[in-house]
């Protein structure tokens, strides 16, 4: 399983495109004969090709694990480097024995190698892996290779990341049955005549039965199931063919770049700005309309007993400061946000410089620790300020709880989710050495700068309040239940969650389906609407609380606006019924446990939007009105 905890973040702000990349790496130039070396990536879990595709697994295996007996290279397989991004993602690049030269000639008919003594143990851990529909990945060239298929919506063709394992149709007493030969075609461009560019890589896997023996055969009316109860000798083969193509090395990637009925994501925006314009305009008329009026009545001259006598939301304009219950732990999160959204934003920056295409491998995530934990300080003085304007007085203790306490409860639940990974041997499993990189940049960095941000925090102070706090609390009258905080926790976020729902289906599917998701357009626009209805709605709910004499506005706006985040993970256990049918308890404890941790995210980040929006709209409302 990949480790995907970082990955629930909104991408760029492009409009609609299919081709905007920058490919992040120069051409690789081939010569007439020369090698164009094949890597192995993990195997990885995908949809099954069903009328009804779930997803059966969440764990990835490294492609040289033991019990699957492929080929190895004469010398021992040899790992790649890998950047930060593709070891969190799972990514696990080997060399492997293919023996491919450009261009030099067709191959007929080539042995790899003769895996003899299979056994039932391994014959029964393959059958399983092909049950769930796991497939193989390559890379050539830095292309993955991928399955030729067409969108019967549209008729477009395009190029499906990865190949089928094998195939579970169910013959052979039940058995499925092992794709042993691979059919490699690879497509080239030529910019001048002597050189010789890679822009596709197809693979066209079937199985070959009959006598397994040193011979190479590629074609076959068998097919080669794997029997559990004894031992036996798997052959594997392949053939590569050369096809010249006019696609040049820039735009190689839009063959592989496919968006699923693209009407779907336009209805998603539509709607969404719907939902918006519909919210503005309440919010525009109350603001205009109401509180105008409300201001205009306060601040009149004439002081007969009608005007004079205080109702509504100024009522409260002696307690609407007052310090909330627990300030030191509403300022961490709303610092820990804060620092989220910047993170956010430089992450949609890179995209829309392109940097963020699927040709870099793993840059989304690299990005994303990266760019967190050098915000820290973004984190610390927000949190700082914050918590000196709520009244808070231990600011040492402050800075330390913003640096410490939200890092540690990810670095605990990706531990204990890594420890699963470990357990049921999967490839996703993250490294030591990684784990301590993680580690030096959370608190080797990150930590220090959220002290340098929370020092410059405190120098500048906590934010004037336009009006004075009463010595003595006001006693709150009974509200309406609508206005209970959990309430408007869970009614506030139906809309920003509505906004975004169609776009968290592919969403989701590229986190756990490994499917690509690169609509960075549509999701952009997506996350910008999601934003704003997301301080729209919590402004209108703590002007509602206000109006009804309730002043305790702080963490009712940031639970408001991270009510998102509740929907978010009952969508998630929908997806998980509907799309999913994990039998393994590693599988499913590891979803929830990537869930839990994109709802958290999601609630720290919708929470801060909602909370400090709130907090602008009650200074400037308390701002306009005199007070005697």
């Amino acid at each position: 399983m990949r480790a995907r905890a970082f990955t629930v973040i909104f991408i760029s702000l492009l409009p609609v495109t299919s081709a905007f990349y920058l490919p992040g790496a120069a051409p690789t130039n081939y010569r007439e004969g020369e090698q164009v070396p094949v890597f192995v990536n993990a195997l990885t879990p995908m949809l099954s090709g069903s009328d009804d595709p779930k997803l059966k697994s969440l764990i990835n295996y490294d492609y040289y694990n033991p019990k699957l007996r492929f080929c190895e290279p004469d010398g021992g397989a040899q790992s790649q480097p890998e950047s930060l991004g593709s070891i969190l993602f799972g990514d696990r690049l080997f060399n492997s024995p293919y023996d491919i030269k450009m261009v030099s000639e067709n191959t007929t008919c080539k042995m790899l190698c003769l895996q003899p003594n299979v056994t039932g143990e391994e014959a029964k851990f393959i059958n399983d892996r092909i049950r769930e529909d796991y497939a193989l990945n390559w890379l050539v060239d830095g292309l993955p290779a991928a399955e030729m298929k067409v969108d019967v919506r549209n008729e477009d063709v395009f190029y499906d990341m990865g190949f089928n394992l094998g195939n579970n149709d169910g013959r052979f007493q039940n058995l499925p049955v092992l794709n042993n030969h691979y059919d490699i075609v690879l497509r080239y461009h030529r910019p001048t005549p002597d050189t010789y560019r890679v822009v596709g890589v197809l693979v066209w896997p079937s199985s070959v039965g009959g006598p397994q023996t040193n011979e190479a055969i590629c074609d076959s009316d068998n097919e080669l199931s794997l029997n559990e109860d004894q031992t036996q000798a798997v052959r594997y083969t392949y053939r590569v063919t050369w096809n010249e193509s006019d696609t040049p090395w820039a735009t190689r990637w839009d063959n592989y770049l496919h968006i699923y009925d693209p009407r779907i994501h336009w209805f998603s925006l539509i709607n969404s700005i719907i939902i918006v314009f519909f919210l503005c305009g309440m919010v525009g008329m109350i603001l205009l309309r109401s509180v105008s009026r409300d201001i205009s009545r306060y601040n009149a001259i004439d002081v007969s007993e009608d005007v004079q006598e205080d109702w509504g939301w100024k009522l409260v304009h002696g307690e609407v400061f007052r310090t909330p219950q627990n300030p030191m732990f509403l300022s961490i999160m709303v610092g820990n946000g804060v620092q989220l959204v910047a993170m956010v934003g430089i992450t949609l920056v890179f995209a829309l410089l392109g940097f963020l295409s699927p040709s870099n491998r793993g840059s989304l995530a690299t990005v994303m620790m990266v760019c967190w934990s050098f915000f820290g300080c973004i984190g610390g003085y927000f949190s700082s300020r914050v918590y000196a304007s709520l009244g808070g007085q231990n600011k040492r203790k402050n800075a330390f709880f913003t640096a410490t306490i939200f890092p540690t409860a990810i670095f605990i639940i990706i531990f204990i989710l890594n420890f699963f990974l470990i357990v049921a041997g999967s490839s996703g499993a993250v490294p030591f050495g990684t784990m301590l990189l993680i580690i030096l940049l959370w608190f080797g960095i990150s930590a220090p700068l959220s002290a340098i941000g929370a020092y410059f925090g405190s120098k500048h102070g906590a934010v004037k309040h336009p009006v004075r706090v009463n010595p003595i609390p006001r006693q709150i009258p009974p509200g309406p239940k609508y206005l209970r905080p959990w309430v408007t926790a869970i009614l506030g976020g139906i809309l920003p969650f509505g906004a975004a729902f169609i776009e968290l289906y592919f969403v989701l599917s590229s986190l756990f389906a490994s499917r690509a998701y690169y609509a960075f357009g549509f999701l952009a626009l997506t996350a910008s609407i999601v934003a704003l209805t997301t301080a729209t709605v919590t402004i209108l709910f703590t002007y509602f609380s206000l109006c009804a004499e309730d002043y305790r506005w702080h963490w009712r706006a940031f639970l408001t606006g991270g009510g998102s985040a509740f929907w978010l993970f009952a969508y998630g256990l929908f997806y998980w019924g509907s799309r999913m049918s994990l039998d393994s308890l590693s599988s499913l404890l590891l979803y929830l446990g990537y869930l839990f941790l994109l709802a958290l995210m999601d609630f720290l980040v919708t929470g801060t939007i909602g909370f400090l929006a709130s907090y602008w709209v009650v200074r400037r409302l308390y701002t306009a009105i005199r007070v005697d």
